[in-house]
């Protein structure tokens, strides 16, 4: 698929603090299903924003969305004693079961219901219940290793990374994100896969521009079915 837009405009290149950049928006199959998912991933570091950006897309698209995030398929860790499970690196990507991640995702890409985890990260473990996931045209995906496995890349329509300087993260307070030498092995270097690479703090207009382009890849989806 090649998404072009009208609306980012000059944006084409980074435009001040809230400025897109649009390095590369690859084809995607389409899966022989009786709706077109469409997976939006938002990849970046603790405390850049990932989730708020979801949720306000979410806000402004409404129920054609479903949100996913990535730090449910965190390993499960029950059966290790609880002071070794907090000794674990869960800011080393390794933390996560990609198997079982890819999995779903594959069953969401091909509009299929789907059972997803819930990680209590008190204890380090998953919740007894799955949440049942029903199909939604747009999925929006956050985490912060989205763009690191090729095997997922290929499933999304639009990738987004947050950039956000490591003092603003820190200024945040976010636990996970204490290791700095861990984002700039692991998460850091994601900017160069997504398609969108966006400068946080994001503002209303540059919501407001991503907002429409994900608008679009459904509109996309209805005119060719």
């Amino acid at each position: 698929m090649s998404l072009h837009s009208p609306l980012l405009g000059s944006l084409s290149r980074r435009h001040g603090e809230n400025g897109l950049k649009l390095v590369s928006i690859a084809k995607h199959k389409t899966p022989a299903v009786d709706m077109t998912v469409h997976l939006v991933a938002i990849a970046g570091g603790s405390g850049s924003g990932k989730t708020w950006l979801a949720r306000r897309l979410r806000r402004r698209l409404g129920s054609m969305m479903g949100l996913l995030s990535l730090d449910d398929f965190y390993h499960d860790l029950s059966t290790l004693p609880k002071r070794e499970r907090d000794l674990r690196n869960f800011d080393d990507p390794a933390a996560i079961e990609w198997e079982l991640f890819l999995q779903t995702l594959a069953r969401i890409k091909r509009g299929e219901p789907a059972a997803i985890p819930r990680y209590d990260f008190a204890s380090h473990t998953r919740r007894p219940r799955t949440r049942l996931w029903t199909p939604k045209p747009i999925v929006l995906l956050e985490g912060l290793w989205l763009l690191r496995e090729p095997q997922a890349r290929r499933l999304y329509s639009l990738s987004v990374y947050l950039n956000t300087p490591g003092e603003v993260r820190l200024q945040r307070r976010v636990a996970r994100d204490r290791k700095e030498p861990m984002h700039e092995r692991f998460v850091a270097p994601q900017a160069r896969q997504a398609d969108i690479v966006l400068d946080s703090p994001i503002g209303d207009v540059t919501l407001g521009k991503l907002a429409a382009m994900v608008e679009e890849l459904n509109a996309k989806s209805r005119t060719v079915s």
